[in-house]
């Protein structure tokens, strides 16, 4: 069977971009290993947009023609993928203040994905995002955002919006913002209950402030996480609404 000339290359720039979306997203594959679920996603979702969007370049390209478009799209899925780790920061962001105010930061754990310490109620966020995110198609949006980025960014040219690293920069500060929102109400609490055990140690000086404030600190952050458990609903509506948004705004800083 013989192709027209350029289709094998217009695939291959397909498989590029579709691999560094797949390989760089945190839902769908960002883990320790390349494993085999990874690679017939990537071969099957890079087939079925080709199907659809691709055609072939016309003419053979160069090794180093290729190489060029290739990290052309290797940046374009690597800034898809941003939107959602951008959301993924405000979570970090939560958690990491939650934490260190009750004292799990202390007792962190690696993380298989990052390599990092992660503490606990950061991977509590998160597991919950997660699966928000899994039950409102975040994931399917996020195919479609790849398979948009094909019409306003095709294959077989270096052209490239040059609003994305002030995107990248305004996401980047905008998730920042969202973490302590997404945090307040239990930081609040833990940041009174604090104040107030410095109180205690200016009142009684034979309080042992650390023993003691360690397990309150604890205490008052678990009931604090229970009772605003409510309020994670709409927080996470307002970051999947952040994602939908950050995606828009990065197919639109890739068009050409």
């Amino acid at each position: 069977m013989q192709f027209e000339p350029g289709t094998l290359e217009a695939f291959g720039l397909f498989l590029v971009r579709s691999s560094a979306l797949v390989l760089s997203a945190p839902v769908l594959g960002s883990t320790t290993g390349f494993s085999g679920y990874k690679i017939a996603l990537i071969m099957s979702v890079s087939f079925l947009l080709y199907s659809v969007h691709g055609e072939p370049l016309g003419h053979v390209l160069l090794p180093i023609e290729f190489g060029c478009l290739a990290m052309r799209e290797i940046l374009i899925g690597l800034a898809l993928a941003f939107s959602l780790h951008a959301v993924m920061l405000a979570l970090r962001v939560a958690g990491e203040l939650v934490g260190h105010e009750m004292g799990f930061n202390m007792a962190a754990i690696i993380d298989p994905v990052s390599g990092l310490r992660t503490p606990i109620i950061t991977q509590i966020y998160e597991a919950f995002f997660i699966l928000g995110f899994l039950m409102v198609d975040g994931h399917q949006l996020l195919l479609r955002g790849l398979a948009q980025s094909f019409e306003r960014a095709p294959v077989g040219t270096l052209d490239m919006g040059e609003d994305i690293p002030w995107l990248i920069e305004r996401l980047f500060s905008q998730m920042f913002t969202a973490g302590f929102t997404f945090a307040a109400p239990v930081l609040i609490v833990l940041v009174s209950a604090s104040l107030l055990l410095a109180f205690l140690a200016r009142a009684v000086p034979q309080l042992n402030v650390n023993e003691a404030g360690f397990t309150a600190r604890i205490a008052v952050g678990m009931l604090s996480l229970f009772v605003f458990a409510p309020l994670l609903t709409p927080g996470l509506h307002g970051l999947y609404a952040h994602f939908e948004k950050g995606m828009a705004a990065v197919l639109d800083a890739i068009a050409i």
